[in-house]
């Protein structure tokens, strides 16, 4: 790993969080997720389990844990199986966790060998009356493999049919959703490379550069800060590249005269920072860039004002909507006349503004949450409303993350870079 050490507390609050959710006389267990084969003899780069590297810490492949408080036997209230170790493997794959480093990483007393897993937690299953099981609940999530949770819980019914089988997802998403001091300490870490990234570029964008050199500029700034690297595939998209949402080619030219969008994020400690900011490649707005520019960040910050406890995500896309519409009469984009005769399930807005605004950020980048239950103090979210005009290849989209307090919400990105003005100081300073 490439981050600090990390304080073992935050681990074993999140064991203890989630042990007081299940029900008595239970058992749960996590698993890691696959390795996934490149080719002959090569794995693609392992990303841990986002839940069970919550619950112990452990980035490692070939890890399982196991929770079971009410069990009799005390080594097995909460056991932590990682893969066993020689001097062979090290020659090849490098050092892998001792059991007493596993054990000072997650803060768990029992420590095992993956292959003393079966033997061990079969009796521990016996006696439980309820097995919890983690599957991808991710509302966005969209999977054709069966991959490792959903292999484990076909086996586990098959072998166990008479037991009684609870999701842990639902419990871990509303736990996941609020962060603890620790979780939005390195948050902030996240963010504060963001921060460094963005400078770096604020210097070396100019016409000529290429998108794939700005992306090298990105990883450069992340990896010599110790992330872990993106923390999602970022988007480097000049002038009508910006118009599509999803563009990751990242290999066109910045031309004079175009804007530049960088969506971009740090993946430092397995915590994701979302960020994105649109600059002039020659470092100078055109009025009608500038006019465009101006208008989405004053929705971003009209949206920042509605985010706070009680909210409802739902409603809140539709008020932030509102803000959208009123901005796009103004640019001369939509007409009165189009509102009144708007289709309400795609009102006249999402021509130019076809994307959400808000989504939750923690360990992943689109994180866990429960998004039909009121915004609670300690939630967090991207802020990212956008102006997309095709016909101008002008394609604007500002991103901040914000944290909800108990008073209304706390821009975690306040101090990077965001007026027109300041940006185009910045990059011709």
């Amino acid at each position: 790993m490439k981050y600090h050490k990390l304080n073992q507390q935050l681990f074993i609050r999140n064991r203890a969080r989630f042990k007081e959710q299940i029900k008595p006389n239970s058992i749960a267990i996590f698993y890691s997720n696959d390795e996934h084969p490149w080719n002959g003899d090569s794995h693609h780069t392992f990303k841990q389990n986002s839940d069970l590297f919550w619950l112990t810490g452990i980035s490692q492949e070939d890890t399982i844990l196991v929770l079971a408080p009410d069990n009799p036997v005390a080594e097995m209230r909460e056991a932590l199986f990682i893969k066993r170790t020689n001097e062979t493997m090290v020659i090849w794959n490098g050092h892998k966790h001792t059991l007493e480093e596993a054990r000072e990483i997650s803060g768990i007393t029992s420590i095992f060998w993956k292959d003393e897993f079966e033997a061990k937690v079969h009796p521990c299953i016996n006696y439980s009356s309820h097995i919890y099981l983690n599957l991808n609940e991710n509302d966005r999530a969209v999977i054709h493999t069966p991959y490792k949770d959903l292999r484990v819980a076909r086996e586990m019914r098959d072998r166990y049919p008479l037991h009684h089988f609870e999701r842990a997802a639902p419990i871990l998403h509303r736990l996941r959703s609020i962060k603890s001091d620790l979780e939005l300490e390195l948050m902030r870490v996240a963010v504060d490379i963001s921060s460094k990234m963005f400078r770096r570029l604020l210097g070396f964008v100019k016409p000529g550069v290429m998108e794939y050199e700005v992306e090298a500029e990105i990883i450069h700034e992340f990896i010599r800060n110790r992330a872990n690297g993106h923390s999602f595939h970022p988007i480097v998209a000049s002038g009508k590249n910006a118009c599509i949402l999803h563009y990751v080619d990242n290999n066109g030219p910045c031309r004079d005269g175009e804007l530049l969008l960088i969506d971009s994020g740090a993946d430092y400690a397995n915590y994701a920072s979302d960020m994105t900011r649109t600059i002039p490649v020659n470092g100078r707005f055109t009025p009608r860039q500038k006019a465009v520019y101006n208008a989405v960040l004053r929705v971003m910050r009209g949206a920042q004002a509605l985010l706070k406890p009680g909210v409802l995500l739902m409603e809140y896309h539709k008020q932030v909507g509102e803000l959208m519409e009123k901005e796009l009469v103004d640019l001369g984009l939509i007409t009165l006349s189009d509102i009144q005769k708007q289709n309400p399930s795609w009102p006249a807005y999402k021509k130019y503004f076809m994307h959400g605004t808000s989504h939750f950020l923690g360990i992943d980048v689109h994180d866990v949450g429960m998004r039909y239950e009121p915004m609670q103090a300690g939630m967090t979210f991207s802020c990212e409303p956008g102006i997309y005009i095709q016909e101008e290849g002008i394609g604007i989209r500002i991103e901040n993350e914000m944290l909800i307090t108990k008073d209304g919400s706390l821009d975690l990105m306040s101090h990077i870079p965001v007026e027109a003005d300041e940006i185009e100081q910045l990059m011709n300073s």
